[in-house]
């Protein structure tokens, strides 16, 4: 028997299994980029007192390369990209604004995991 549309069906003599229901866990699998990823992501700045504040970070796909959707970490809006303002990016940085007014650039650290600053 072999799984055609969805259906086992032999390959001698054609005979289809229409009774057959697929187990739910081989349905549930889909890609990374389809799930929207989720992460969580630490402080990784040279301020102390921000050190235990973290923001949710997902993973979305936009035409032909993935993006990141940021919340906040100060009021849990949803942020927008934003150009850098008259400074040098470092390597790999991507700077997100908010409605209030907050900037967040999401950065590696020292490790090669995304940190905020």
């Amino acid at each position: 028997m072999m799984i055609n549309y969805g259906e086992p069906q032999c390959l001698q003599c054609g005979y289809v299994d229409y009774q057959y229901s697929p187990p739910e866990a081989a349905m549930a699998k889909k890609s990374i980029i389809s799930t929207a990823t989720g992460y969580v992501l630490r402080y990784v700045g040279p301020f102390p007192n921000l050190s235990d504040r973290v923001t949710n970070v997902r993973l979305l796909r936009f035409r032909n390369r993935v993006r990141y959707d940021v919340n906040c970490p100060f009021c849990n809006t949803a942020m927008t990209e934003s150009p850098l303002s008259g400074e040098r990016r470092e390597l790999r940085e991507e700077r997100y604004k908010c409605s209030d007014g907050h900037r967040v650039s999401l950065i590696p650290d020292r490790s090669g995991s995304l940190g905020w600053k």
